[in-house]
């Protein structure tokens, strides 16, 4: 048995559905070992390994396990440089602008004044630091196009998306990377600062009557289908999930180690769900500690979350351990605090996981805040809001 670069090897086809992978991903983050080695031959992984090898590609180690026959292995993660696609940006010189997004990762993790008190500490993780939508979906974006590209040797040529703006921010980026058009379908009322930014970045904008995004996925798969384009579907398309469990929640967990925090929770916001159930499946089998999913309350629309009972692919596979309702008021109440006491301008997701965390009262330690965006997308409402 040796220990090889996973990135080099060739996969098995088929790819397993992420129902058959994720009680193995599950088994390896709680015992925090690979249990066998990949049966691997000319740099080729067996048939028979196909389940392991998808579920390290998951997970992301850069090291795995091979041999040429089956062999049984108690391998730990930090021995095949688990964390090792987290610090590969430190001299901050980025050779493309791809580079500028997943070299730059992990996102920061920062304390915030405002809300530790009584022995218990919040720091922010400030998604808004990603380049191209300022927000925590330019993960999800890249990972679709990736995910894309992968399947099919080059990018989609036109991409048609429902968003409710950041992840089509993120899609018509890459698309003037790439060079393939982005048609974002947005709900609900004109939001002047979302418009200008996707025209900017060249992408067609089509204002929707359906209240929340996921309402225009049928007909943006129809239109998509009828116009030769590809419908990449961030509420359903496993890549989603992936790389918050790739990426996300190991940069936290990375940085919690690293700074030596004693961590007893994480909240975050229910929209697709994929950061949320990424999340949980990853600190309840590798910390054993509880994520907290924050969603508007009954009859409340705060933008760029939803409430559970809309329909979410990924949470039925791994659900926060518990969900907290919050009103937009009380979320634009924390992006206010945090402006005035931290200096931080967070957006009214990110402001809804404040006043969640806020209103839940948990007990003394060291808790993270995944703050999705910044609030620059959202100053008529804000400006509104505040002037009520």
């Amino acid at each position: 048995m040796k220990l090889v670069e996973l990135g080099k090897l060739k996969p098995p086809r088929p790819r397993p559905s992420l129902e058959e992978l994720l009680p193995l991903v599950s088994t390896i983050l709680q015992r925090g070992v690979v249990p066998e080695a990949l049966i691997v031959e000319d740099d080729r992984v067996s048939p028979e390994s196909a389940r392991l090898y998808y579920a390290l590609e998951m997970l992301g180690p850069r090291l795995a396990p091979a041999s040429s026959q089956r062999e049984h292995a108690q391998i730990p993660l930090e021995d095949l440089d688990f964390y090792w696609e987290l610090n590969q940006g430190q001299a901050r010189v980025f050779r493309s602008s791809l580079e500028l997004l997943y070299r730059n990762w992990p996102t920061p993790l920062v304390r915030l004044e405002s809300l530790s008190r009584g022995g218990r500490t919040a720091w922010g993780k400030l998604e808004a630091y990603n380049p191209y939508s300022w927000s925590i979906k330019d993960r999800v974006a890249w990972s679709l196009v990736q995910g894309y590209i992968k399947e099919h040797g080059k990018p989609p040529s036109s991409v048609y998306e429902a968003t409710s703006t950041n992840t089509g921010l993120a899609l018509a980026a890459l698309g003037a990377i790439h060079g393939f058009r982005v048609r974002a379908y947005i709900p609900g009322p004109v939001r002047r600062e979302s418009m200008v930014l996707l025209r900017l970045l060249g992408a067609e904008v089509v204002w929707t009557d359906k209240p929340i995004t996921v309402d225009s996925l049928d007909e943006v798969k129809r239109e998509a289908k009828a116009h030769g384009a590809v419908c990449l579907d961030q509420f359903n398309n496993d890549y989603n999930f992936i790389v918050h469990l790739r990426y996300t929640a190991k940069e936290i967990d990375y940085q919690a180690r690293s700074a030596g925090l004693e961590l007893r929770g994480v909240y975050a916001g229910m929209g697709t769900s994929g950061h949320v159930s990424a999340l949980s499946l990853y600190f309840r089998n590798r910390r054993g500690i509880e994520v907290v999913g924050v969603q508007p309350a009954p009859g409340e629309r705060i933008p760029g979350i939803r409430r559970v009972e809309t329909g979410m692919k990924w949470v039925r596979h791994a659900p926060p351990s518990r969900v907290v309702d919050v009103t937009l008021e009380e979320a634009v109440e924390m992006v206010e605090r945090v402006a005035r006491t931290d200096g931080i301008l967070l957006g009214l997701s990110s402001g809804a996981v404040a006043a969640a965390f806020e209103k839940s009262g948990p007990g003394e330690g060291d808790y993270v805040l995944v703050m999705p965006d910044n609030a620059l997308k959202y100053t008529s409402i804000i400006e509104r809001l505040l002037g009520e």
